[in-house]
């Protein structure tokens, strides 16, 4: 079942970006080209987007997809270590969870400050956001957990896609 770009876009409802972007990643194989140069897919592209797409709605970064991939292309291999990269996985989402909570109670204490409207001049919340000195140390650095990829993976960023 031979599919063009866009067809295989909306099959597997990935944007056709991204369908580009993991095939530079080399996540999904490139696909053969038609005598007009269009690129062909087929029914395994159609499931290693599926997989992909499953593992990005878990939140996996592309390397632990990568890894994934690599178990899931040597179906003998003893899967170990499957189990210890979804324990890893596991592990960071749960340190999330726990700035993410952090995150909200800065936010509930920062909305406390302003009880009623008034004008942006007096605004409690914009003059604390202003404020350099008394700010929490979490405030005053990126928050490497939010950034989904920290040292629990290897310092690679996660794309957007």
């Amino acid at each position: 079942m031979a599919m063009k770009i866009g067809e295989l876009a909306l099959a597997t409802a990935t944007s056709v970006e991204a369908i580009r972007f993991y095939e530079r990643e080399g996540l999904i194989p490139e696909p053969r080209r038609t005598a007009a140069n269009y690129r062909s897919y087929e029914d395994e592209h159609v499931q290693r987007l599926a997989f992909i797409r499953r593992c990005r709605s878990l939140d996996m970064a592309l390397d632990e997809i990568r890894a994934l991939l690599s178990f899931k292309d040597a179906p003998s291999a003893d899967c170990g270590d499957v189990n210890a990269l979804l324990d890893a996985h596991i592990q960071h989402v749960a340190e999330r969870v726990v700035e993410l909570r952090a995150l909200e109670q800065e936010l509930v204490e920062l909305r406390a400050r302003c009880k009623s409207a008034a004008a942006g001049a007096d605004c409690a919340i914009l003059k604390e956001l202003g404020q350099m000195d008394g700010a929490p140390a979490s405030t005053t650095a990126p928050r490497s957990g939010l950034a989904h990829v920290g040292a629990a993976h290897g310092g690679r960023q996660r794309s957007a896609k």
